[in-house]
């Protein structure tokens, strides 16, 4: 091992991976390259590589299959047991380890890291020395987070789409009949003026037209692609723009919202009225689930995104609220469609506000438990917005 390179050893060999250890009597090298020009090739690959040797031990690693795991680097990791080095990473271990008893390598297979919430695609490959002898195993693997994202999100959008075509088309059948009802009610709550009892019943059935109207209408909101209008915009005037809004549509009682945004918080490359939809959401949504009373505290800092290359500036805003909380069950189905805990809810708040974090090629993620408040977070990319 060298000190410019203390995680590589010096041998570096193979496509398959790494020459661990060569017999004495070893045949002449039959190539010009030399062995610091194998390690700066393994080195500087943008796929992670490890190796390890019969014994489970690391027998070299690169410096993207560092970052991959999250692992800090430590002088004495070569020779080091891999479920040591790796051992926050049990399942990585347990493929590692199994590789020896394998007849058949695994090409092109995918491990979820749970850890860290990464996918990885992996390819195994025996390390032999020159007489044919397995001293070793190797792993060559990329991270396909993000692939995995944009194909989970193609899924989601394809069933979206059958799933709004068919709302669309009855929303549009129910829309004409709501509008007939609550205009003849008009009417004949005009030419019964006299009457206290049919007038109670009538602003009722008007009421409820209105209502089920305005269902049908975020329905069909909901189901619509969402055709972003970008422009450069900050966090300060949606959040400002959205506790006006919500104050109008929800009753906020005496609960406390306090806002805290750096001033050095980048501007984004967003469509403005979708994030200031996306706040007035998350904040009618905690009106309602805290009877009038509690606090809300809003944060936002910037952050790097892991997006299984180089990373992005995004910033990461956080809602949390001191409400009675959800318990899991309720928390994982939150965010699904129509999915909905009060009476006459349509179930679609918090679907929207992840169709528009979605829409941004952002992230959301959510913290609860009864009785100790909920706490959502949001990464937005910057996408080079802070440029003046």
């Amino acid at each position: 091992m060298t000190k410019t390179r203390r995680h590589l050893p010096r041998r570096a060999g193979r496509p398959a991976g790494a020459r661990v250890r060569r017999p004495s009597a070893a045949p002449a090298r039959h190539s010009g390259v030399d062995d610091e020009f194998l390690r700066h090739m393994v080195s500087g690959m943008r796929n992670g590589v490890l190796a390890i040797t019969r014994d489970h031990r690391l027998a070299l690693i690169n410096e993207e299959a560092y970052r991959i795991f999250r692992v800090t680097p430590r002088p004495d990791d070569l020779g080091a047991p891999i479920a040591h080095v790796l051992r926050d990473h049990p399942d990585a271990v347990r493929v590692l380890s199994g590789v020896f008893e394998l007849h058949h390598l695994p090409n092109r297979v995918e491990l979820r890291l749970k850890p860290l919430g990464k996918v990885i695609g992996y390819t195994l490959g025996l390390v032999r020395d020159d007489s044919g002898e397995v001293v070793g195993a190797s792993m060559f693997f990329k991270d396909l987070t993000r692939v995995e994202q944009i194909v989970e999100r193609e899924r989601l959008r394809d069933r979206l789409a059958a799933v709004g075509e068919m709302a669309a088309a009855i929303a549009h059948e129910v829309k004409n009949p709501l509008a007939g009802i609550e205009v003849m009610a008009g009417l004949l709550r005009r030419r019964v003026p006299d009457t206290p009892e049919a007038q109670g019943v009538l602003s009722d059935i008007i009421k409820e037209a209105k209502m089920a109207n305005a269902i049908v209408q975020e329905v069909l909101d909901f189901v619509r692609p969402i055709r972003l209008q970008v422009e450069r915009t900050t966090l300060h005037d949606s959040i400002r723009a959205a506790v006006q809004l919500a104050d109008t549509k929800a009753r906020r009682g005496s609960i406390e919202v306090d806002v805290q945004l750096s001033g050095e918080l980048p501007a984004l490359q967003a469509d403005q009225h979708q994030l200031t939809q996306l706040f007035t959401n998350l904040l009618m949504n905690a009106y309602e689930a805290m009877n009038g009373t509690g606090r809300i505290s809003i944060r936002a800092e910037r952050v790097r995104l892991e997006d299984g290359g180089d990373g992005r500036d995004a910033v990461q805003v956080e809602f949390a609220d001191s409400g009675p909380g959800m318990p899991p069950e309720i928390a994982e189905r939150v965010f699904a469609p129509f999915f909905t805990t009060k009476p006459q809810g349509s179930g679609l708040g918090l679907a929207i506000v992840r169709k528009i974090v979605d829409a941004h090629d952002g992230r959301i993620d959510m913290q609860t438990r009864p009785g100790q408040g909920t706490t959502i977070r949001m990464t937005l990319p910057v996408t080079g917005s802070d440029e003046d």
